[in-house]
């Protein structure tokens, strides 16, 4: 019951730092957004630790790099494939392969499971897939590339529940820190090349004889500008940062009853439960953008609560 509870929990949480981090896009770089929150969270994952009893190890330190690793390779492989699209198949196949990968690793090990246990997997794993999926009639098929990027992207999340999963029990909050330290130096890292390279490139084009010509927009031919009507409206900057930060609190308070959960309870329910995070996401989405939901998607959240209460009756 405590582990359903401690899963549905995470799952809210990660759900609400998707959607905090999606709107902060809207104005700031995607890789930009994830490295503040990759510093928010763990400024306060760090603050945790001063009150949170925890053995620092080799273990406790090297299974917390791997899962940070893994999470970042992940996410810039779940971002590339959203970008090829289409995002109605890869992004519920991505959360499936995020559950699957976990149970399998739990079922070796030797999870058990009762009826009920089995019935809440499947029903969550068909929850997943209807949240997820928006048909869209005239998106193009997806390519090979973009179902292998998918597919690792799924991997890497499930493989961070499995490194966390390995981490002493005496640990604390230790292997988060280290998770959220190696991410912190990948994505800054990549966000600090970028602009090195952005840098270079316009000092290239201030030396370049054609750097002094305007090329002739609509504008300046007298014609009128295009606006996209259906394009969201641009965010303050500094209302973007805070979004970005308060992303990074939520993912970071996810791993933290993510870690509780794995402890106290079962590698196979947690993973699945986890997976229902971009359930949270779509709620969220219709209460505060009023977006709507498709039936495919109210028929996915009525599923994800009765996986729940099956897998709290196991």
């Amino acid at each position: 019951m405590i582990t359903a509870v401690l899963g549905l929990l995470a799952a809210a949480s990660y759900g609400s730092a998707d959607f905090l981090g999606g709107l902060a896009a809207r104005r700031i770089a995607p890789l930009r957004v994830t490295a503040l929150a990759a510093a928010s969270g763990l400024v306060l994952l760090a603050v945790l630790l001063l009150v949170v009893p925890g053995t620092s190890s080799t273990a406790a330190v090297g299974w917390g790099l791997l899962s940070g690793v893994a999470g970042a390779i992940a996410l810039a492989l779940l971002y590339a494939c959203l970008a090829l699209g289409p995002m109605s198949v890869l992004s519920p196949l991505t959360a499936v392969v995020s559950a699957v990968v976990p149970v399998g690793v739990g079922l070796a090990q030797g999870s058990r499971l009762g009826g009920a246990g089995w019935a809440g997997i499947a029903l969550a794993l068909v929850a997943v897939v209807l949240v997820g999926f928006v048909p869209d009639p005239s998106a193009p098929r997806p390519s090979l590339r973009g179902l292998l990027m998918a597919l690792g992207a799924g991997a890497g999340i499930g493989l961070v529940l499995v490194f966390l999963d390995r981490t002493p029990a005496d640990s604390g909050l230790v292997p988060l820190v280290a998770n959220r330290t190696a991410n912190v130096v990948l994505t800054g890292g990549a966000v600090l090349v970028l602009v090195l390279v952005g840098r270079m490139r316009r000092r290239g084009a201030a030396v370049s004889p054609e750097a002094g010509r305007v090329p002739p927009t609509e504008a300046s031919r007298g014609g009128a500008v295009p606006v996209d009507q259906d394009a969201p409206p641009l965010l303050p900057l500094r209302r973007a940062l805070a979004l970005a930060l308060a992303c990074g609190v939520a993912d970071s308070g996810a791993n933290v009853l993510i870690l509780v959960g794995l402890r106290l309870g079962d590698l196979t329910v947690m993973s699945v439960l986890t997976a229902l995070y971009s359930a949270a996401t779509v709620v969220l989405a219709a209460v505060v953008l009023r977006e709507r939901l498709t039936r495919s998607q109210v028929v996915g959240l009525v599923l994800a609560l009765g996986a729940a209460a099956l897998l709290a009756l196991d």
